[in-house]
C-alpha cells in the first residue's frame, strides 16, 4: 500500500507529494512543526502539540492554515489512510510559497501545510529501552529561538552525524559553562544519587517537549520529586540514570556518555517506572 500525504488540502500518494520551489521553508526554513506518537490507535498528547504548534505560529507571526477542529480532523484522516496503528504523524506549517525576499510576503499568502504518517514497529524502540543508548556532548551552536520548534535544524543534523561517526547514537549541547542543555532531539534529565528527577527549566535555551510536560504529570501520580533546574556535565556523569524524553522515544535510557559508562552501564529503574505509567496517564485521542 502507498503512503498518503495531505498536502495543501489535498491528498496524495507519497512519491508524488510535492511543495513549491519558493516555498519559505525550503528556501528560509521559515516554518515550524510537530511529531506526535501514535500508539495502539490512539494520538499520544494531541491537545498539548497542537497548543504548542499554535505558540510557534504566534511566535514567528505566521498565519495558522486552518481551525483546531479541522486540523484534528485531517491529522485522523492521513492516520487512517496510512492505516496507522502505532507509529508517527509530522505536521509542519510554513509562510507559504512566494517570490524569493527575506521580508515577509503579502499578508494574504497562503501558509503550507503538509501532514506525513508512517508506522512503528514498537519492538525497536523496546529494544532501545531494554539496551540503553551511548551519546556525546557538543557544543551548544544554535540560535537563541530554540523554545520555537522551527524546522532550523542544521545544528541538531550535524550534531547527531558526529554522534553517528563516533560510534554513539544522539547528542546532548552543552553551554560555554558546562551546563547541560538538551539533546539533538529530545529533553534530558536526570536521576540524582538521592532519587530526585532533574531537568532544565524550559523557559529559555531549550524547547519545552510535550513529553516532557506529560512526564511532570507521571512523577506526581508516582510520588516522584521532580526539580527543575541547571546541571552541568559533571553532575551528569555521577547520576544514577540519564534519560531523553521525546514523542518519539519516551524515557529513553543512556548508558553512555562520551565514552564513559553512566552509573553502572545499564538502564536503570526510575526511567522504566515512568515509561511504563507514561501511556495511561498521557491524553488519548482516537484517531
Amino acid at each position: 500500500m502507498s503512503r498518503i500525504a495531505y498536502v495543501n488540502g489535498q491528498y496524495v500518494r507519497h512519491p508524488e507529494a510535492a511543495v513549491h520551489v519558493e516555498d519559505r521553508g525550503f528556501q528560509f526554513a521559515d516554518g515550524v512543526y510537530e511529531v506526535c506518537e501514535v500508539r495502539q490507535g490512539m494520538i499520544v498528547d494531541l491537545s498539548r502539540h497542537l497548543n504548542r504548534l499554535d505558540r510557534s505560529l504566534r511566535e514567528l507571526k505566521m498565519a495558522s492554515p486552518m481551525s483546531r477542529a479541522a486540523l484534528t480532523l485531517v491529522i485522523r484522516e492521513v492516520l487512517r489512510r496510512n492505516r496507522v496503528r502505532n507509529g508517527i504523524f509530522y505536521l509542519q506549517v510554513t509562510r507559504g510559497a512566494a517570490r524569493r525576499d527575506h521580508y515577509f510576503p503579502a499578508p494574504d499568502t497562503p501558509p503550507t501545510i503538509t501532514i506525513t504518517a508512517k508506522s512503528t514497529d514498537p519492538s525497536v524502540a523496546a529494544k532501545k529501552y531494554a539496551n540503553g543508548i551511548k551519546v556525546i556532548t557538543v557544543p551548544e551552536n544554535r540560535w537563541d529561538r530554540v523554545d520555537i520548534k522551527t524546522v532550523g535544524l542544521l545544528p541538531n543534523v550535524l550534531a547527531k552525524q558526529q554522534a553517528k561517526e563516533q560510534g554513539a547514537q544522539d547528542a546532548i549541547f552543552v553551554d560555554r559553562d558546562g551546563i547541560v542543555m538538551e539533546g539533538a532531539s529530545s529533553n534530558v534529565w536526570i536521576v540524582t544519587p538521592e532519587g530526585e528527577l532533574v531537568t532544565r527549566p524550559a523557559e529559555h535555551g531549550i524547547l519545552k517537549g510535550i513529553t516532557r510536560t506529560t512526564l511532570m504529570d507521571v512523577a506526581a501520580k508516582l510520588d516522584l520529586k521532580v526539580a527543575e533546574r541547571e546541571f552541568k556535565v559533571e553532575e551528569m556523569m555521577a547520576a544514577r540514570e540519564v534519560f531523553f524524553t521525546s514523542a518519539t522515544g519516551i524515557c529513553v535510557p543512556i548508558v553512555e556518555i562520551d565514552g564513559k559508562p553512566v552509573a553502572n552501564g545499564h538502564p536503570g529503574t526510575v526511567s522504566a517506572s515512568i515509561r511504563d505509567a507514561f501511556f495511561d496517564i498521557a491524553e488519548k485521542t482516537p484517531i
